[in-house]
């Protein structure tokens, strides 16, 4: 399902489904590590998700959602 709505911030309640599909995303389909690239084309965010933190970073630095 793609929205074209991408010129506005998530909702509380899209915001709040958004990280139940990660928590699931998280739990069921990453066994290493996943690497991203979303958002503008032209000026694009990459995320990594992985089981282990970033190398030279404590846990501690991490917000947990």
């Amino acid at each position: 399902m793609r929205d074209d709505r991408h010129d506005q911030p998530l909702s509380s309640e899209e915001l709040e489904l958004f990280l139940q599909y990660l928590h699931r995303f998280a739990r069921h389909d990453v066994d290493l590590f996943v690497l991203l690239e979303v958002g503008d084309p032209a000026y694009p965010c990459y995320v990594t998700l992985a089981r282990d933190p970033a190398p030279g970073t404590d846990r501690a630095a991490y917000r947990r959602l």
